[in-house]
């Protein structure tokens, strides 16, 4: 069974993720660390837990969920991997910044591209990808049927949607996207947000005011 361990960033209030297996191997997902204070936070969880980091996976590219893009590479030499059609977003990030007020923390460039359908593997158990676009271009969700849960960034929050406002959004993409991908899955999968709290696919189907069957 694959753990999920959630870890809270930046102004925007990020959840970053750390997908750990039993034999210490994980993933970082979506390092939302913006400062050298969150930057060590995210170290020592990780020292303290005895993980061994081997992929850096991005569910898209807005800038609150790459801040720590280059802390990561600095720290334990991965590199991003996300959705090809990503790429403009991380390359509009230091102007978003700069209306946000926010410091420009430039990120590595794209290493591998996932796609939707692709298959990950963590100390042998399948993590499967999904292309879920509307929040952003490039976005996607990590499924473990196995473990049952799916970390799904921006596009689906505890009675909530993501933002289509943005560039790259677009609300009519989005309601496809957690119709067609995300309410196929089993009502009692975990979701794991990219940010507030954890709900479940039953629930959203049921209670969620924005798209619901």
């Amino acid at each position: 069974m694959l753990t999920v361990h959630k870890l809270v960033f930046n102004p925007f209030q990020e959840n970053t993720f750390i997908i750990s297996a039993a034999n210490g191997d994980c993933f970082i997902v979506d390092p939302g660390c913006f400062n050298s204070e969150e930057n060590q936070r995210l170290k020592s969880f990780i020292e303290e837990n005895k993980l061994n980091p081997v992929k850096l996976v991005l569910t898209h590219f807005h800038l609150d969920h790459v801040f720590g893009n280059q802390y990561v590479k600095d720290e334990w030499n991965l590199l991003p991997t996300g959705h090809k059609d990503g790429e403009s977003t991380l390359s509009g990030n230091e102007r978003a910044c700069s209306v946000y007020g926010l410091p420009y923390i430039p990120s590595p460039p794209i290493t591998h591209f996932l796609e939707d359908g692709d298959k990950l593997t963590l100390d042998g158990e399948v993590i499967k990808v999904i292309h879920v676009p509307g929040h952003s271009t490039g976005h996607i969700a990590l499924i473990s049927e196995k473990s049952n849960w799916v970390v799904a960034g921006d596009v689906l929050f505890q009675n909530s949607i993501g933002r289509t406002d943005l560039p790259g959004g677009d609300f009519d993409v989005l309601e496809k996207s957690i119709k067609e991908k995300m309410y196929l899955l089993p009502d009692e999968m975990i979701v794991y947000c990219g940010h507030g709290p954890e709900t479940s696919i039953g629930n959203e189907k049921f209670a969620n005011p924005f798209v619901h069957l």
